[in-house]
């Protein structure tokens, strides 16, 4: 099975945020195992050249172990300098805007732990104003830092420099985020969006006074949306690299549902067709589509299904939360990066 580091530092990030009484604090073995999947992640995968999960989980994971102010090993702190130095954060689709921001937020904790001596930190301290900037220069005419999810990572970076108010781009980005807080549906995102919101990043759990923290948390009755009228027609694409399939196209349909439906409704409905299969794997982030007609995408071969809308947009959003137009047409692209 592959290391559990990405879920296993969002956990421990969590648990610091609830500030769980001190002699309930996080248990011992929670942190040694996250300490464990980063040499895993890194063991498993040395003639690979990159970690078994991803640099964004690998450098979650340094994250999660800086704020519970837990040392880590100076050897995996320098490879995520490396990967930082030699542009390895990137894909071939996009910048990676979140896993550069994961990577700078983890640096800037070190720093500011002291959890470095300080030579080391003077290397961090570089690698963040690098990320900085590249950051800026991936922001997009609609004020993304990437996109809606990695442009809430990277404001969290320039909240935790302190230099949001001498940032143009941050402000830009604030006005974009803004415009989209319907995009943030899952737990996992909305834990992205809602510090930013309240000019805060994750760094700011590791300073909570927690004996001084009000129990706030109450359960709200939200009232459900009402349900949009009437069917849409929605056609679906799947794509393939020639290499793998020589005819490029193998779907090309249209399916009618409600006009409240989100793609992943498009996608089952697909299926009554007779023609057309796809699995999802559950991830923090909700499903992530993993298998479509037989083909599967693998995280060890860095390949992916790429969601994109006519021609070549890639949506903003996952299968659960997007709801296409009546008349769009909606691509499943196997990708790599």
């Amino acid at each position: 099975e592959w290391p559990e580091t990405g879920r296993l530092a969002l956990y421990l990030l969590g648990l610091r945020a609830t500030c769980p009484p001190p002699k309930h604090g996080p248990p011992r073995s929670l942190v040694t195992w996250l300490k464990y999947y980063l040499e895993e992640d890194w063991t498993g995968s040395r003639r690979h050249g990159h970690p078994l999960t991803s640099y964004y989980q690998y450098g979650l994971g340094v994250l999660s172990l800086c704020v519970h102010r837990k040392r880590v090993r100076e050897e995996v702190i320098r490879r995520l300098l490396a990967a930082e130095h030699h542009g390895k954060f990137g894909h071939s689709v996009s910048s990676a805007v979140d896993t550069e921001a994961v990577a700078a937020l983890a640096f800037i904790c070190l720093e500011r732990e002291k959890l470095v001596g300080t030579r080391l930190a003077a290397v961090l301290r570089a690698a963040t104003s690098r990320a900085r900037r590249r950051m800026v220069e991936a922001q997009g005419e609609d004020g993304f830092f990437g996109n809606v999810y990695s442009t809430a990572w990277a404001m969290q970076v320039f909240i935790a420099t302190n230099t949001c108010r001498t940032q143009p781009a941050y402000g830009r980005a604030m006005a974009a985020l803004l415009e989209n807080l319907d995009a943030f549906t899952t737990t996992a995102t909305m834990a992205q969006a809602l510090p930013v919101l309240h000019g805060r990043s994750y760094l700011d759990i590791t300073s909570m006074h927690c004996e001084e923290e009000p129990d706030t948390l109450m359960p709200i009755d939200l009232a459900p949306l009402p349900e949009a009228r009437g069917n849409k027609m929605v056609r679906v694409v799947v794509e393939c690299p020639k290499l793998q399939c020589p005819q490029g196209r193998l779907y090309d349909q249209q399916a009618s549902v409600p006009a409240s439906a989100s793609l992943l409704d498009v996608l089952r409905e697909a299926t009554t067709q007779g023609n057309f299969t796809f699995e999802t794997q559950q991830t923090p982030q909700g499903p992530f589509l993993h298998r479509v007609l037989g083909l599967e995408a693998h995280q060890q071969k860095r390949s992916y299904w790429q969601l994109l809308t006519a021609p070549s947009t890639s949506l903003q959003m996952g299968v659960a939360e997007y709801r296409p137009q009546d008349g769009e047409t909606l691509t499943l692209r196997l990708s790599h990066w």
